[in-house]
């Protein structure tokens, strides 16, 4: 029998699904489940356990302020661990109301419902409560060619998004220093792995390559990002709501810094590999440089020591054993991602071939 009851929202989405699933896999957690399948939400994640007694799937919003309240009355979690966001940069310089809608509002009604919740806790049940936020590296800036962000690092945010999602960070900042409420916030580097949406940089590139299409690539190739599999951020996730300290920052990061154009050539030459009979080899060759998008941040590096001396937590993946592990899911599982190319896991096409990384 479980021993706690976690809240976890957007667990339909990439970061949240694989949480999810391996909490479930693990076996010591009732996981309520809510998520607002926005495009990103994604039921076919969690299609293995979708009957699973301790997994229950909640459809609605984190805006929602009447059904949270319902939800932690009926369940009483013992933590709530936020992923709902709109992340995609490229869809926050398009449509900026909807990253404001949810990563910055949705995230004030999930933090006041949890200030009610908590306050409502008998003392020993309080004590443990935690709220865990889970955010970005993108909320530092942008990095020049050394340096790395710490958790003391000023925010500078340039898009709409990493706006967006810096405001939450304050918000559950404010929140434990106003009201006590006991929050951690983890600001990751870009993730990557099983089940990630195929807009992001490298399943999109697997996707175009199966299919003979131009791998686009902004500029020159020339950004650099701090590479994490997404299995070791749900480790990290699990490290800091195990013996994070409450109010306090822990930043996540792979030691994985890559450029955008290192990481399509790494990609392109594991396809040749696993796929030696492929009509699409070399595969380097599908690669097509496209216009810069606005205000492209140029570095992100993360420093994860305070993690690794606090937590004992650092990644066991190396980026070459991570993205090994990521293009031979997706070769094994093309079913789930034709399904998001093609829009059937939710009913239309979404013709994800043209976007650019």
């Amino acid at each position: 029998m479980t021993s706690k009851t976690w809240l976890v929202t957007g667990g339909a989405g990439f970061i949240g699904g694989n949480f999810v699933l391996r909490q479930i896999a693990r076996g010591d957690a009732q996981i309520v489940n809510l998520d607002a399948l926005t495009y990103a939400g994604n039921l076919d994640t969690l299609s293995r356990i979708e009957n699973h007694p301790d997994h229950h799937f909640v459809l609605g919003s984190i805006g929602d302020r009447s059904l949270l309240d319902y939800l932690l009355d009926r369940y009483q979690p013992d933590a709530i661990v936020n992923f709902a966001a709109e992340s995609h940069v490229d869809r926050s310089i398009d449509s900026p109301e909807a990253f404001v809608q949810t990563n910055v509002l949705g995230t004030f009604h999930l933090l006041e419902a949890s200030r009610h919740y908590w306050r409502a806790l008998p003392q020993e049940r309080a004590e443990k409560f935690r709220f865990l936020h889970v955010s970005t590296d993108e909320v530092y800036g942008s990095l020049g060619p050394t340096g790395k962000f710490t958790e003391t690092t000023p925010y500078q945010p340039n898009s709409p998004y990493s706006a967006s999602k810096a405001g939450s960070d304050h918000l559950v900042r404010a929140y434990f220093h106003t009201y006590g409420l006991p929050t951690l916030t983890t600001n990751c580097s870009n993730n990557y792995g099983p089940y990630q949406f195929p807009e992001k940089l490298i399943p999109l590139m697997i996707q175009n390559a199966l299919a003979g299409k131009p791998l686009p690539v902004y500029g020159q190739g020339a950004n650099i990002r701090d590479w994490l599999y997404v299995e070791d951020h749900c480790r990290a996730i699990e490290r800091v709501l195990e013996g994070g300290t409450p109010g306090e920052v822990y930043n996540v990061g792979g030691n994985n810094e890559k450029t955008n154009l290192d990481v399509v050539h790494t990609l392109c030459d594991l396809l040749d590999e696993l796929l030696p009979e492929s009509p699409h080899k070399p595969h380097r060759q599908l690669i097509s440089f496209v216009t810069d998008r606005p205000g492209h941040d140029l570095r992100y590096a993360i420093d994860a020591g305070k993690i690794r001396r606090e937590l004992g937590w650092e990644p066991e993946e190396t980026f070459e054993t991570g993205l090994r592990k990521t293009v031979t899911w997706y070769l094994d599982n093309r079913g789930w991602a034709q399904r998001v190319m093609d829009g059937s896991y939710r009913g239309e096409r979404l013709g994800l071939e043209g976007d650019a990384i």
